[in-house]
């Protein structure tokens, strides 16, 4: 008997609209979920936020992300200090003193009164709001 005599006489026990429809349903569903995971990423920065990254890259990551001034006292990673309701210090994590702390200084860390204007202070902490990126 020949193969396709053979396949003929053996009748499958599922119904034939699931056997071709189940792949496409599968399909369907994977396809669906690549394309969801699309963009999942942050959302991409406004243009005061870049402007707050940039300001952050030159004057606040060489201590608090790359710490190459050797300081034996890690500053805090900042861009988690909107995450907490609290500063490391137990302040409020708000704007005001997070501006207050920037420009006035702290403990170890330099005051920057005089060196951002407000336009670049406001758009340090757009870009601090948004987070680990």
């Amino acid at each position: 008997m020949s193969a396709v005599n053979l396949r003929r006489k053996t009748k499958s026990r599922v119904p034939v609209h699931l056997r071709v429809g189940l792949p496409a349903l599968l399909g369907s569903i994977v396809g669906i979920m690549l394309i969801s995971t699309i963009g999942c990423g942050p959302d991409p920065l406004t243009g005061q936020q870049m402007q707050g990254l940039t300001l952050y890259q030159g004057r606040c990551a060489h201590c608090h992300e790359e710490n190459d001034l050797a300081l034996k006292k890690i500053p805090p990673d900042l861009h988690a200090v909107f995450k907490d309701s609290t500063l490391p210090s137990g302040a409020a994590a708000t704007d005001v003193e997070v501006r207050r702390v920037v420009l006035a200084g702290k403990g170890l860390m330099p005051a920057f009164n005089g060196r951002f204007t407000d336009e670049q202070m406001n758009a340090l902490l757009a870009y601090l709001h948004t987070g680990p990126r």
